[in-house]
């Protein structure tokens, strides 16, 4: 007969220990077993009712991180609110000193520095929770959130974000070779601010005082990640171009950092390994993109061989009406719009089909690809879109 389930209220909510909370005399091993929990890595458990997503993969590693090591690059990106940056069966990228013993392992990247991680302090009037207290739905006790980041409207929201139930990974990567290699990076924290590397890839030292670009602390339960800059800087050398671009747009996009900050980490690092990767990933960003998809079509159509595409550009209609596309070249009057899932509605087709009159009718030439297009038949979509250019100008 299954065990009960049995659930404390210390336990309720929370990521732990096995061993620790047998040993406090909070469960049994046989009770661990039950329902009520589940187990997420060796020796770490979690109440069954959370989330499946990466802020529990992350929460999860938190646990057996060195108390001087950090979530990094993509992992980052999520805590700091941009949710397509990793699913919850995605690695979790930390940051940690040589030294510590800590290795890649299923479920865990870990590139290595040589120099012991500080995390930053910051004022106490930012409130930021990456992982929304508990009591952001009903029924859940409190947790009370020991640490802060930088302040903000943008951030405020964020902390202000439920946990929703969704079990699903991140969706709409393009190339499953998401993640780079185990070469250790090194990681300078020297007054001088600068970026320093052994191996293929490298993250960007401590810029000055800058709130987003330095390692900040986290809520209870969520270990220390870097700050969005240095969180952008790190997915850009160490993921592939397409979806680090996705990421670091939804960065700006969300105003979690800045292009000046992105510049100032990617200078300082210009002539390191991955410094001109990073680069060129910041140069394709746009914080304009409205989701992923759209971010990758746009990337994927520069890197094709396209010129590059305006974003969400206003177009006056005669009657007074402005509309956005997703995409568009003004000087041909040519634009892309991206239809997901959703525009299979039939209220949604019936407007669609009424702002393709519109554009068509302002003397716009307007391409639609869906997202079955995107992933499967890429290259004929890069021919249409060319063709459209060069019927109207454009020659390369």
């Amino acid at each position: 007969m299954p065990p009960l389930a049995h659930r404390p209220t210390a336990l309720a909510w929370q990521v732990f220990r096995g061993s620790d909370a047998v040993r406090r005399g909070l469960l049994t091993v046989h009770q661990l077993r039950s329902s009520a929990w589940v187990q997420l890595r060796h020796d770490v458990y979690a109440d069954a009712r959370l989330d499946r997503d990466h802020g529990l993969a992350c929460r999860a590693v938190g646990l057996r991180l060195p108390p001087d090591a950090m979530v990094a690059g993509p992992s980052a990106a999520y805590l700091h609110g941009v949710e397509h940056a990793a699913g919850f069966t995605d690695d979790v990228h930390v940051l940690a000193p040589v030294g510590t013993g800590l290795r890649s392992r299923r479920g865990l990247r870990v590139h290595t520095t040589l120099q012991p991680l500080r995390v930053a302090t910051v004022p106490a009037s930012g409130t930021y929770s990456p992982i929304a207290p508990p009591t952001a739905r009903a029924g859940r006790p409190a947790v009370p959130a020991t640490a802060v980041t930088r302040a903000g409207p943008a951030h405020a929201a964020a902390a202000a974000r439920p946990i929703r139930r969704s079990a699903e990974p991140s969706a709409d990567s393009l190339d499953p070779r998401s993640h780079a290699g185990d070469d250790p990076v090194r990681l300078s924290t020297d007054g001088d601010a600068s970026c320093r590397s052994i191996g293929d890839g490298t993250v960007p030292s401590r810029v000055g005082p800058t709130p987003s670009s330095v390692a900040l602390p986290a809520p209870s339960g969520v270990p220390p990640r870097t700050g969005p800059a240095h969180a952008a800087w790190e997915t850009a050398a160490w993921l592939e171009p397409v979806r680090a671009v996705g990421i670091v747009d939804s960065l700006l996009g969300q105003g979690l950092t800045t292009r000046a900050e992105l510049a100032e980490v990617a200078g300082r690092c210009a002539t390191r390994p991955g410094g001109s990767r990073a680069q060129r990933v910041f140069d394709l960003a746009d914080p304009g993109a409205q989701s992923p998809p759209e971010s990758h079509l746009r990337v994927r159509l520069v890197l094709a061989g396209l010129p590059r595409p305006v974003t969400q550009l206003p177009v006056h209609l005669p009657s007074g009406l402005i509309l956005h596309p997703d995409l568009a070249w003004p000087e041909f009057r040519v634009a892309v719009e991206y239809d997901g899932a959703w525009h299979a509605d039939p209220d949604q087709l019936h407007r669609d089909r009424r702002r393709l009159n519109q554009f068509a009718g302002a003397g716009w030439f307007v391409l639609h690809v869906t997202g079955r297009r995107l992933r499967e038949d890429f290259p004929a979509v890069v021919r249409e879109v060319r063709a459209a250019l060069s019927e109207r100008g454009w020659r390369r």
